[in-house]
């Protein structure tokens, strides 16, 4: 079993992923798993037996890269606010937000191995974040700026859960940006599409290796 302390999951990071620039996001740098990294090849049971929840944070998901790509496009959609990176997972779409100027950001995620892997993304792109594995779900919508959100619809009761959640945010004032490849659960109805991106993945990930993926938000009021 991986203990619970960071430096155990820095070094199980370390040693399962390899530091490279995600296809959409070039001028970024983060400690993902691919087809020479042991994770990648490690079936569920594996996982499982070592004490390893499903590692998502290993990844560049199609939305987390578009998010990213807009921030880092559009700078000041963040700049000079106070942003919060729901389900952060490798922390892309946070870096992307501290890169393009964002004045505080706060990644969360309920995997509190997503921490140690944002640490260490922080650390190769020389910005700062602030990490929570509290579930945000369970508590109204934080007083952000900007709440980002990229690959939340995968699982019809959480993408519910989700959305009502960031509607309710929205509803506050809060600027929410939503990055989505086409998942089943994702409800395009009610939103508005703000850019659209052709993003290079892997069939061991996706069910193509291009996914047509966009950046979307709540009309406004």
């Amino acid at each position: 079993m991986i203990g619970r302390d960071p430096e155990s999951r820095r070094t199980f990071i370390l040693d399962h992923t390899r530091l490279q620039s995600p296809p959409h996001t070039p001028e970024l740098r983060l400690h993902l798993a691919d087809e020479i990294t042991p994770i990648w090849r490690m079936t569920e049971e594996a996982l499982q037996e070592i004490g390893l929840p499903p590692p998502f944070w290993a990844f560049a998901w199609a939305g987390g890269q578009a998010l990213a790509r807009y921030i880092l496009d559009a700078p000041e959609t963040v700049a000079g606010l106070r942003v919060v990176d729901f389900a952060s997972g490798s922390g892309i779409v946070a870096i992307a937000a501290a890169r393009a100027g964002a004045r505080q950001v706060l990644a969360a995620d309920i995997d509190g191995f997503c921490g140690a892997a944002l640490a260490l993304n922080l650390e190769a792109n020389g910005v700062s974040a602030d990490f929570t594995d509290q579930d945000l779900l369970d508590l109204p919508p934080p007083e952000a700026d900007v709440i980002l959100a990229g690959d939340i619809c995968y699982e019809k009761p959480l993408a519910e859960r989700v959305m009502t959640w960031l509607e309710a945010g929205a509803r506050r004032g809060t600027r929410v940006l939503i990055g989505d490849p086409g998942r089943s659960y994702f409800p395009r109805e009610g939103l508005v599409r703000l850019a659209e991106y052709q993003v290079p993945t892997t069939r061991d990930l996706e069910d193509r290796e291009v996914k047509r993926t966009a950046v979307w938000t709540f009309p406004p009021g």
